[in-house]
């Protein structure tokens, strides 16, 4: 695929990772499709595509609503061409205790975070199975497979998006399809989310540290839609809990238990009465990144050997040549 004339459809484009991601592919010129609920951060991200030297389309969408999902892609073909990458990012959260949630609030989250995956996975499909070519990026997170107290409605539909994208990949590699489909597991980001998430938290809410950039995410992004993988751990804290729950999930439930309300929350009383975006867009711009620029790593070395694994492999095989053919020297 040639980025300089791919077309890229991003949902949840108006602020953190998807405002992140939008500015990656513009740096490379591709034409991107901004889809979200509020019309000021789009305008907003826009506008600094195009201050790229990219060209950007912007599209009101509630991708709970299938219906509106797929007159969005028919609105990107007519204006933007052939739609070559889907990401599928939008998410919404709820920050509460499971005893006092409500079921609007579940299904509320299960629409937006997992449905709008199936809503905008399903738009992409329809176009890009008939062409056999082009690339739907999941976006995940840790606790797509390890969750935490506090969050139950996103982890769980983070959990329901990997087994939807399991599904889909078993599909289309029966059908022999060049279409792919590829997820990626993001750490904790320094995102808004924090800021306009629903909240029932006595404290304000934070992502679980270490905290890193979005710009981390949508470097990942990137490489993730021009690199053939099924999926892809970002950051050590990601690998680390994913594979930690594989070894010992019940020894996570015990560990999470003791630090998982403390590490979510910092600084202050909650205000009860915020403005929260469950149901609603917040009004405003709200940028790609949250409050906590001044703990945000910009880097990973986990990312940066899982991007490189190719070339560290020929390394590590050429030092180990070498070592046999000194040892065999020696000895």
């Amino acid at each position: 695929m040639n980025a300089a004339i791919e077309t890229v459809v991003i949902t949840g484009a108006s602020a953190g990772v998807g405002r992140a991601t939008a500015l990656e592919f513009a740096k490379k010129g591709a034409p991107v499709a901004l889809l979200a609920r509020g019309r000021d951060g789009l305008e907003a991200a826009r506008k600094e595509v195009e201050e790229l030297g990219g060209r950007a389309l912007v599209v009101i969408v509630d991708v709970a609503h299938a219906d509106q999902v797929e007159a969005a892609a028919t609105q990107i073909e007519a204006e933007l061409g052939e739609i070559d990458i889907w990401i599928n990012n939008a998410m919404v959260s709820v920050f509460s205790p499971i005893k006092e949630m409500t079921p609007e609030e579940f299904r509320r989250v299960t629409e937006v975070t997992y449905l709008g995956c199936v809503h905008g996975t399903l738009a992409a499909l329809k176009r890009m199975l008939p062409r056999d070519r082009g690339v739907i990026v999941q976006i995940g997170s840790a606790l797509a497979y390890r969750s935490i107290p506090l969050q139950s409605a996103y982890c769980a539909a983070k959990h329901a998006m990997q087994g939807f994208t399991e599904s889909l990949r078993c599909e289309l590699i029966h059908d022999k399809s060049k279409v792919r489909v590829t997820m990626l597991q993001l750490p904790a980001l320094n995102t808004p989310q924090f800021g306009w998430v629903k909240s029932r938290l006595p404290r304000k809410a934070q992502p679980v540290p270490p905290i890193f950039q979005p710009e981390l995410a949508a470097e990942a992004i990137y490489f993730a839609a021009h690199h053939s993988r099924r999926e892809f751990y970002v950051g050590w804290p990601s690998a680390k809990a994913i594979v930690g729950n594989k070894i010992a999930p019940g020894l996570g439930d015990h560990f999470l238990a003791r630090t998982g309300y403390e590490s979510q929350q910092y600084d202050g009383s909650e205000d009860p009465n915020r403005a929260h975006n469950l149901w609603e867009p917040v009004a405003g711009d709200h940028g790609a990144h949250g409050d906590f620029d001044s703990r945000a790593k910009s880097h990973s070395a986990q990312w940066w050997m899982s991007k490189h694994r190719g070339r560290l492999a020929l390394i590590i095989a050429g030092i180990a040549l070498v070592a046999a053919i000194v040892f065999a020297i020696v000895k």
